[in-house]
């Protein structure tokens, strides 16, 4: 599918399937919008609008069929509400049903006309936002259906607008929405995949392609580095299963002046049984997406690459899958980790941790401006968050405000939790220098506890660091607008506003 962008004198021009025109909900603004209408369609307009009580409220909508005057055949009304109380997400929200009920009439493009800013909005994140939702929305996860069993979906979006001024911006908007869009599908398909098309040597591949296929680097350590390298939680998680360890380097250099690096960490366990802890079997399925860190981070930085970011990112991927072979990981044992600091493993099923480590100590030797890592790490984020927001913790005050702003204009947004110096007793162990389970509550903070144990060097200096924790955001029941059921691909729009608005 493609995104287009056209310049438009008369909307009876518009070669479309349908017409998307919204409207604002307040009745002064909504009579005088109207009365535009009615001068295209004076004798539908008034008996369509009394049948359908339609008074533009938000998410409301009405179907017109055009007469012969009109290249298109249909236009639809789209209500959006109140104008003063809009924001990006509400514009996301309303070309996504727009474009789903497009798929119900079973057409294969749409056209949106660009409608009047609202006070404080900018036309750059209102035209990405309309993109966005419009985008998004046809995602389907159909890679293992017959043909025809695959769902219908639009194969052209048009934005028009009638002045010829916008032009330029609107289509540099164009063009990095397409490639904002693509990685935000890439991470959805990466997470989506089940165990048996996805191990950890595939995704190893899949960076491999990514990388040649878009100009920056991917490295890739096999089990016998890993081990050589002292990488001991990678090593310790992936020994129940047949498929070896991976960890995967990515690099992409966008700013040669400046030696400042970026370093994002992914949690990559392809399938997570919870290992000799096992889990229910109840949604263990669903556990194929406990990548989706690992899945979020190389969609960013290929992200980053194709939209070539003035900043230099680097991508650390420890990825292995958590089984209960004879081998595997046992309660009660001790890791050595990269570095040299030990855990003991009180659950086997607080795994991504143990593999987080590994990458959180080796990140030193990169030289790290700010490290973040990304992570659907606890069960606890969705009794305290729910599905709606993720948690974020560090140690880097003016950087967590840089996420929760990027947050709020992507509607991808972050709570902070507390990292107090009290919840490190929760994590304490008697026989190694940590416990990778804290004991009762808090479990998102003694999880982050336990990571950043390892983001000080041996004269305890601590990097920037950032955590979060997307386990509540990434893997999503029951979709809606913009986001299907599955992998939302929570992370990859966050991170790249984040990047592409602070680091210029």
């Amino acid at each position: 599918m493609q995104i287009f962008t056209s310049y438009f004198s008369d909307i009876k021009d518009i070669n479309s399937d349908l017409i998307t025109i919204f409207l604002y909900g307040n009745n002064r603004l909504f009579n005088k919008q109207i009365l535009e209408i009615k001068k295209l369609l004076p004798e539908e307009i008034d008996r369509i609008l009394k049948l359908e009580k339609f008074r533009a409220e938000s998410e409301s909508s009405i179907l017109i069929y055009t007469n012969k005057s009109f290249k298109s055949p249909r236009i639809q009304l789209f209500g959006l509400g109140a104008k003063e109380k809009l924001n990006y997400e509400s514009f996301r929200k309303a070309s996504a049903l727009s474009c789903l009920n497009a798929n119900k009439l079973k057409i294969h493009n749409i056209t949106f006309l660009l409608p009047d800013l609202p006070d404080g909005l900018n036309l750059k994140y209102l035209t990405q936002s309309i993109f966005e939702g419009a985008f998004l929305s046809q995602y389907k996860f159909d890679k293992f259906l017959t043909s025809t069993q695959k769902t219908n979906r639009l194969k052209k979006i048009t934005l028009a607008y009638n002045s010829k001024k916008l032009k330029d911006e609107i289509n540099s908007v164009k063009v990095k929405t397409q490639i904002l869009c693509d990685a935000v599908l890439l991470a959805r398909d990466l997470s989506n995949m089940p165990a048996n098309q996805l191990n950890p040597d595939l995704l190893a591949k899949y960076a491999k392609k990514s990388a040649k296929s878009f100009n920056y680097k991917a490295e890739v350590w096999d089990e016998n580095k890993i081990k050589k390298t002292g990488f001991g939680g990678l090593v310790a998680v992936g020994s129940g299963s047949n498929h070896p360890p991976r960890f995967i380097i990515l690099k992409y250099y966008g700013n040669k002046n400046k030696k400042m690096n970026i370093v994002l960490v992914g949690k990559g366990i392809t399938f997570d049984s919870g290992g000799l802890s096992l889990k229910s079997a109840e949604n263990m399925a669903e556990m194929k997406m406990d990548m989706s860190g690992a899945a979020v981070v190389l969609a960013t930085v290929q992200c980053a690459a194709r939209m070539k970011l003035p900043v230099n990112l680097i991508g650390l991927i420890p990825a292995c899958e958590n089984m209960p072979g004879g081998s595997a990981l046992k309660p009660g044992d001790i890791i050595k980790h990269y570095g040299g600091k030990t855990s003991e493993v009180a659950n086997t099923d607080a795994e991504g941790r143990l593999i987080l480590a590994d990458a959180l100590a080796y990140a030193h030797k990169l030289k790290p401006e700010l490290v973040i890592d990304i992570a659907t790490l606890t069960g606890a984020v969705i009794s305290a968050l729910g599905h709606h927001v993720a948690a974020i913790l560090g140690n880097d005050r003016t950087d967590i405000d840089k996420i929760k702003n990027a947050g709020d204009v992507t509607y991808e947004r972050v709570w902070e939790l507390p990292l107090y110096d009290e919840y490190k007793k929760q994590i304490k162990s008697e026989v190694a220098d940590v416990r990778n389970l804290g004991t009762r509550g808090a479990g998102v903070i003694t999880a982050a506890m336990f990571l950043k144990s390892f983001i000080s060097d041996k004269n305890k200096k601590e990097y920037k660091w950032i955590h979060i924790d997307i386990a509540g955001t990434a893997i999503i029941d029951e979709g809606a607008y913009y986001i299907q059921s599955g992998a939302s691909g929570f992370g990859v729009r966050l991170l790249i506003e984040f990047l592409r608005t602070n680091f210029k």
